[in-house]
């Protein structure tokens, strides 16, 4: 008889009992009976057996191991490619979420420079229906658009008469429609949790903040710049469940200098009976954008209005000529390139620059011999083309591209537009460009051109989140030498001493800037009654720290102001000198009660044209 290799791989068991009377005793030539084990005996064995297996056993039970876990492998790589070849439809993915704690994805405020809140949101709920649980469908739509009457009854019966599993019957409803919803006791119609976006400040910065759709997903703005960011995929893998495991977006933005400026443009807007109205504040020494606005604007709580073509975002979007401001560049490429200096002299006697067939007019003309800084504070047509003419062509064009202009500008927002530029780039087009015609940008992309003219010749491009002097440092491009820089300062500070800037010059802030009227292309041709005005100035001129920008679409003349002149000095300059007088010391920049120090002492050596008549010689 085999015995059990088990129990042959332990002792005997030994007892101390003697054997029971009456009991019979084993004759020798029969089988000893076996022993019996103790229950701590069994189990060492049972251990033992389990972790003794021989080589043949080993590899089997190895084997299936690991066809178990290639199986659940390839299970995995299945569903992953699956979800990446054939992603759910809106409103699989809005049930798979819900199942996670709400329908719609959750995003992080959005709070301004000083911590205010700009775009938050707020836990609500949406009613929804498995039309293949509702046997009374009629009846379902009869109570439904009573309790919800704003909801289309043709709609909802087709809904409801779909084969889907699931529909919505309406986004983000009140407390009290939840209760009455609830009431009704319809089999098939339930509730899931939502989030719903909100703007606390309702138009301020709309264009900046952009909107979100019914999924609150970004689709717009800085929403949508969020989005971009990897939002969307942290959602969906489920590592984002609330608000609160996310750290505030911090825009640049300023809510307090924001409500300023849209109101002003609201101001000017209706005192000049223009047809629309933008404007921004820039800081130079690091290219936030402080404030933006452009009107007509939107609620973003109500975007429906967003897509009205007539509310774009005209400081991003738009492009324009604009006008007699891009002098500033002309005079900077000039002076920068070398070949002229600021005590340069031009002949625009006559008043007319012949070229072929083409005649340049002043608008401002002295019929005389000019300086270089006497061309900016007469506006001087006559006297840019000539400086352009002298950089030439090739040359021209390389500045413009090195300051930005002939390139589609790329901040944070999605939205931006590609700058016109000639097809053929002649002597002729580069006469016009000069002053400010036959080239068209984005008012935005220009202001960061002249906020490098102002701020020692670094160009940044403007961001909208907020960041350091050091930071904005690390990512710019020096333009312009420090000396182009000063002159230029010093010239625009002189403009608005005995210029088109006076309009803007706020006492005690030593204002410098320049204005820019254009006459608007319709059908390919130029209207003289429809203009587009602008004006930059920068404050202080001595240190620099903000570019204040305001444009005006087709402004009307106020005859008690201006007469008959509907000219930027008379529209876009008084809105902008009525920024700098309420958002000055809100920013925290200080009256200068005295002018400065030798605020261009490199101009004084140079004994630059009146310069011994600015403040602060």
């Amino acid at each position: 008889m085999t015995q059990d290799p088990d129990f042959q791989a332990h002792a005997p068991l030994e007892t101390d009992a003697a054997p029971e009377a009456g009991t019979a005793q084993p004759v020798d030539d029969a089988p000893p009976p076996a022993p019996r084990r103790s229950l701590a005996s069994m189990l060492r064995g049972g251990v033992t057996a389990m972790f003794r297996l021989s080589v043949e056993r080993s590899s089997a039970r190895v084997g299936l191991v690991s066809l178990v876990f290639g199986a659940v492998f390839l299970t995995l790589m299945g569903r992953l490619a699956s979800f990446a070849l054939f992603p759910d439809d809106p409103v699989t993915a809005s049930a798979r979420r819900a199942e996670a704690g709400g329908t719609t994805q959750i995003r992080p405020d959005i709070i301004d420079r000083n911590g205010e809140i700009l775009a938050t949101d707020i836990r609500t709920v949406s009613v929804f229906a498995e039309p293949k649980n509702i046997y009374d469908k009629d009846e379902a739509v009869e109570l439904l658009t009573a309790v919800l009457p704003e909801i289309n009854a043709r709609d909802l019966r087709e809904k409801l008469s779909s084969k889907k599993g699931f529909v919505w019957v309406k986004r983000e409803i009140t407390p009290r429609q939840q209760v009455e919803v609830h009431r009704l006791g319809i089999p098939g119609v339930g509730f899931l949790p939502d989030h719903k976006r909100v703007y606390p400040n309702g138009t301020a910065a709309a264009h900046i903040l952009g909107v979100t759709n019914l999924d609150n997903v970004g689709i717009a703005g800085m929403e949508k710049y969020i989005d971009r960011q990897g939002l969307r995929d942290l959602t969906s893998l489920g590592f984002v469940e609330k608000s609160a495991d996310m750290a505030p977006v911090q825009l640049s933005i300023d809510l307090r200098a924001q409500h300023a400026v849209r109101d002003e443009l609201a101001w000017g807007m209706e005192h000049y009976r223009a047809k629309a109205a933008a404007g921004a504040i820039l800081d130079v020494t690091t290219g936030e954008v402080i404030a933006l606005a452009s009107l007509p604007d939107f609620d973003p709580n109500e975007p429906k209005d967003a897509l009205d073509p007539d509310r774009i975002n005209r400081m991003n979007v738009g492009v324009y000529e604009m006008g007699s401001t891009f002098k500033a560049m002309t005079l900077a490429m000039a002076l920068d390139s070398g070949k002229f200096t600021v005590n340069s002299t031009f002949d625009t006697r006559g008043g007319v620059l012949h070229w072929g067939r083409q005649k340049i007019h002043e608008y401002h003309g002295t019929n005389r011999v000019i300086t270089m800084p006497e061309v900016f504070t007469h506006s001087s047509n006559i006297g840019s083309a000539k400086m352009a003419l002298g950089i030439g062509v090739p040359g021209h064009k390389a500045f413009l591209k090195k300051m930005g202009l002939l390139d589609r500008m790329r901040t944070e927002l999605p939205e931006s537009a590609e700058p016109i530029i000639p097809p053929r780039w002649t002597e002729i087009n580069t006469i016009t460009i000069a002053f400010g015609h036959g080239l068209a940008v984005a008012p935005l992309q220009a202001s960061a051109a002249v906020a490098a003219i102002a701020n020692g010749g670094f160009l940044m491009t403007p961001t909208f989140l907020k960041r350091t002097e050091s930071e904005a440092r690390e990512k710019a491009t020096q333009v312009l030498s420090a000396q182009t820089s000063e002159a230029m300062r010093y010239i625009m500070r002189l403009n608005a001493t005995e210029g088109s800037a006076k309009k803007a010059a706020i006492p005690y802030y030593y204002v410098g800037g320049k204005t820019g009227t254009a006459e608007k292309v319709i059908r390919g041709r130029y209207v003289k009654n429809r203009l587009f005005t602008t004006f930059m100035a920068v404050a202080p001129m001595d240190k620099p720290k903000y570019l204040f920008v305001t444009i005006m679409d087709e402004p009307q003349p106020v005859a008690a102001e201006s007469g008959p002149y509907a000219t930027a000095a008379y529209n876009s300059g008084v809105v902008t000198g009525r920024v700098i007088a309420r958002v000055a010391p809100i920013l925290g920049l200080p009256p200068q009660f005295e002018p400065p120090v030798k605020p261009f002492p490199l101009m004084v050596k140079l004994g630059a044209y009146h310069v011994n008549m600015l403040d602060g010689k």
